[in-house]
């Protein structure tokens, strides 16, 4: 369908549907979309969309189909939070996938969202992001994929509309300040969004159809991924979808 979301655009019957084609999308890149070899880079998003993608990843066939001892596992953002923390991305994203499937915990690269200083955390981040990823489009970093949710003010990871973490250019992670709690973040930045190889976009339910529309417009922080050199997919439920007609 043509949207101006830029990309390719699937629509899915329902959230099942949407987790579905999403699993067979990362499948598929791990199989065959590395940017090495020995290893699949992934980042990983946090809310509570990409739940029924981790649930169905770790069960059959999923969980047998796909190589975990190549996963190397990043985040896109974290609360300000310690691990065990419901709201921490890591904490759910551990009890739904990471702690359910054979991957090396010593490849899971979770942020420090519990540390007093998120600053320097951030920069640890940054850093991590640095040496243990091949270089990407303008010296970034560059991960094999990323997962990313659409707030319905048109976030995408701790990037929220008006934050000086949109700006950052010269790291690949930063602190970011969200408009509900916990309001404190760490997140990575728009150069290293769009350094990575493929993105999927995650969007179920009606209530994200202003999120799509601004972003379509190109007035949202969402309009702001777009890689240079890499792919771009939109998974989209049919109450999203509808949204953008």
């Amino acid at each position: 369908m043509s949207t101006g979301l830029g990309g390719r655009v699937e629509v899915g019957e329902d959230e099942a549907a949407v987790a579905a084609v999403a699993a067979e999308w990362i499948a598929e890149r791990c199989a065959r979309g590395r940017t090495r070899p020995d290893a699949f880079r992934i980042a990983l998003a946090g809310g509570s969309t990409p739940r029924r993608l981790y649930q169905l990843l770790a069960t059959p066939p999923w969980r047998e189909r796909i190589d975990w001892a190549a996963w190397h596992v990043y985040f896109g953002d974290e609360r300000a939070c310690p691990p065990d923390d419901p709201r921490s991305n890591y904490h759910m994203a551990r009890e739904w996938l990471l702690g359910q499937v054979p991957i090396d915990p010593a490849r899971i690269f979770r942020m420090r969202g519990e540390a007093s200083d998120l600053a320097a955390a951030a920069a640890e981040y940054s850093q991590l992001l640095a040496t243990t990823c091949p270089t990407g489009p303008r010296g970034a970093p560059r991960l094999d994929c990323l997962l990313l949710g659409l707030g319905e003010n048109g976030h995408v990871a701790s990037l929220f509309p008006g934050s000086a973490a949109l700006e950052v250019d010269g790291a690949w992670a930063t602190t970011g300040l969200a408009d509900y709690e916990p309001y404190e973040r760490i997140t990575i930045t728009l150069p290293t969004i769009n350094a990575v190889a493929a993105i999927g976009f995650l969007v179920v339910g009606a209530a994200k159809g202003e999120a799509l529309r601004s972003t379509a417009a190109g007035t949202s922080v969402a309009a702001r991924v777009r890689p240079l050199d890499g792919e771009l997919r939109w998974f989209l439920d049919r109450a999203a979808a509808a949204e953008l007609r």
